[in-house]
């Protein structure tokens, strides 16, 4: 299974400056929250290798998703699942909130280490591909749909360590 699409637990943006000085900071904040809830809602999908009782449509697109829906069909094939959560750090690298449609591009780094692929039925843990890096960049696209964020691009880095 590729784990470069898989879920971290909520984002710390401790970059990002505060409120009172930052004109941006609510957009910023917005979109960095869409961005955790989208990886809380992923974790869901993987742990029971299917997105049915999960709200992923809700935050992410079908572009951004795609990977996803590929690592759950061949997991469902291969009869695994996961358990536990990656962490991510996350930051905004560029917001455009006066386009039309308000963008933004957001880096994270994606610590794997604690989020484990198990074989369904008997619980045993798989292991990492032996090229697997455990913390590795993504970059992660959003467009503001009417009031909501929603993330429409990941673009894994696996090349790229943190």
């Amino acid at each position: 299974m590729d784990h470069k699409s898989s879920p971290p637990a909520p984002s710390s943006a401790a970059s990002e400056p505060a409120a009172s000085t930052d004109p941006l900071a609510k957009d910023k904040k917005a979109v960095l929250q869409v961005y955790a809830r989208m990886w809380q809602e992923q974790a869901e999908a993987y742990a029971q290798t299917d997105i049915k009782g999960t709200q992923l449509k809700r935050y992410a697109t079908k572009e951004a998703l795609g990977r996803t829906m590929g690592d759950l069909l061949a997991m469902k094939r291969e009869g695994t699942a996961t358990k536990g959560a990656p962490s991510h750090t996350t930051r905004v690298l560029s917001l455009s909130p006066a386009r039309k449609v308000p963008r933004a591009r957001l880096e994270d780094c994606l610590d794997i280490s604690s989020w484990k692929t198990v074989k369904k039925k008997s619980g045993e843990p798989q292991p990492y591909p032996s090229n697997q890096p455990l913390r590795y960049k993504t970059t992660i696209d959003a467009e503001k749909w009417g009031k909501r964020w929603m993330i429409t691009k990941i673009t894994t880095h696996g090349n790229r360590t943190c």
